[in-house]
């Protein structure tokens, strides 16, 4: 198979989720959510070096725990916790990819800031919505997402960069839909940006162990994507 063929596949079946396939029956609906992340999770696979590491696992088994937030995700709390679990596997094998560079530790500034003003602004529609008792797990998972996106940032990764802060920018979409007021084709920019945040970051599993190098040797330079 032509090596684009996958990502064409995963490309097509994820704009006829969004865009063609009705929102009943549900359980159709939910089928064709998964597919795409099926075959991201497969292209990620296919992408794995023969010499792996325990972060390509790590990696692979978040993009898999990801996909049971996809079909859990109605009951809210259980899909928020499966994406929370995704992403304490991402964090660890993000780390271990880790590259200092000052200018990309001194990321964790505005991410922090971005994660203080999204947090404040769900509590307040939360407490006047009567839903008190989502505060804190919406608030744990802003802190595990935002540490997942900082830690993207610390791999040097352009690839994987663009895929955390795709997926903080996803979830940013949803929860301010969800909670504090309406946005025009919110599925859309959700499934599109989230779609693309897994997609870049199962790209990057094809990494293989010499390219990635130790800490403090080349931290100006970027790992190829």
């Amino acid at each position: 198979m032509p090596k684009y063929m996958l990502p064409l596949l995963i490309a097509l079946m994820g704009l006829i989720y969004i865009f063609a396939i009705p929102a009943e029956p549900e359980g159709i609906k939910l089928v064709f959510k998964l597919i795409p992340m099926a075959l991201i999770i497969t292209y990620g696979w296919l992408r794995m070096p023969k010499q792996r590491k325990p972060w390509h696992w790590i990696l692979l088994a978040g993009l898999f725990i990801c996909s049971i937030g996809d079909g859990t995700i109605r009951w809210f709390v259980i899909g928020l916790s499966a994406f929370l679990i995704g992403h304490l596997f991402y964090i660890p094998a993000f780390f271990s990819r880790f590259r200092f560079s000052p200018l990309r530790l001194a990321t964790i500034l505005p991410i922090g800031v971005y994660s203080a003003f999204m947090g404040s602004r769900l509590v307040e529609a939360l407490l006047e919505d009567g839903r008190s008792e989502l505060i804190a797990p919406v608030m744990a998972y802003i802190i595990v997402i935002s540490l997942m996106a900082w830690s993207a940032i610390m791999t040097g990764n352009k690839t994987v960069i663009a895929g955390g802060l795709l997926f903080v920018l996803s979830d940013s979409i949803l929860s301010w839909n969800m909670f504090v007021s309406e946005i025009a084709y919110s599925h859309a920019l959700i499934m599109l940006t989230y779609y693309s945040a897994q997609f870049l970051i199962a790209t990057s599993l094809r990494e293989s162990n010499e390219q990635v190098p130790s800490i403090g040797k080349g931290s100006s330079s970027i790992y190829p994507t």
